[in-house]
């Protein structure tokens, strides 16, 4: 059986230093997902995607420092071809700025979260909605992930499936249709990443008037958070094994 093609549509860059120590989003997606899969790297921002959605049997989005809501052409594209994919019933992940542009693109809406920046281990917490998808109903009712953002998903779109929240998001991860997910968290992360992260983001989060050491100091592994990225690889395993 031919491996599934799932394209990785990459829609930034992390901070220089912290991709010089450990490698860019793309990395970090590549190293969690599942080994059977036979995996493209779009860098969207470059060139958003052309190629039919169905083309794919899985789509992943990744974070970004961008923000939807400055609407950049080459977001709006993408947004445009993921509202495609949904369409077509292709499996897709949005993750970060990609579950934000996945509300967008669906009638949901990405904007600035009322409360300020979101960022280090938290803890999500499952809906009684997650007890039956294919992906949620495998972890448990709690569990920390890594966060950053400064945006959210404000509005999901129409008809989607609030998943989780956590104290701060109330939209930590929703489905749309059958086989689209978004999640605000990091699945991507591991424990030294997010420590970067607030490394780095230090002064910006003092000046906010946040707890910076405490939060370095609350990062811990988030296993729960890591193995969604499995998951979803053996849902399209799972797929492809019935076509």
């Amino acid at each position: 059986m031919e491996k599934p093609k799932v394209i990785i549509l990459k829609t930034g860059s992390t901070y220089p230093q912290i991709r010089d120590q450990f490698g860019d989003f793309d990395a970090w997606f590549l190293r969690n997902l599942d080994g059977d899969l036979d995996v493209t790297v779009l860098d969207a921002v470059q060139t958003p995607p052309t190629s039919a959605p169905n083309d794919w049997a899985g789509i992943v989005i990744t974070g970004s420092p961008a923000m939807v809501s400055d609407k950049a052409p080459w977001s709006e594209e993408t947004a445009r071809w993921i509202k495609q994919a949904v369409e077509a019933k292709v499996p897709l992940l949005g993750v970060c700025y990609g579950h934000q542009l996945l509300a967008h693109a669906m009638g949901g809406k990405a904007d600035y979260h009322p409360k300020g920046r979101e960022t280090g281990t938290h803890t999500v917490r499952l809906l009684d909605s997650a007890s039956s998808d294919p992906l949620f109903s495998q972890l448990p009712a709690e569990f920390p992930a890594h966060l950053t953002h400064k945006q959210s998903a404000l509005e999901l779109p129409p008809g989607a499936v609030l998943l989780a929240n956590s104290a701060f998001e109330p939209h930590q991860a929703f489905r749309v249709g059958d086989h689209a997910w978004g999640v605000q968290f990091h699945p991507e992360f591991t424990e030294a990443i997010m420590k970067a992260y607030l490394e780095v983001q230090f002064p910006d989060i003092v000046a906010e008037g946040l707890d910076a050491q405490s939060l370095l100091q609350g990062v811990r592994p988030a296993p729960d958070a890591n193995h969604l990225l499995k998951l979803f690889a053996e849902y399209l395993n799972a797929r492809a094994m019935t076509k």
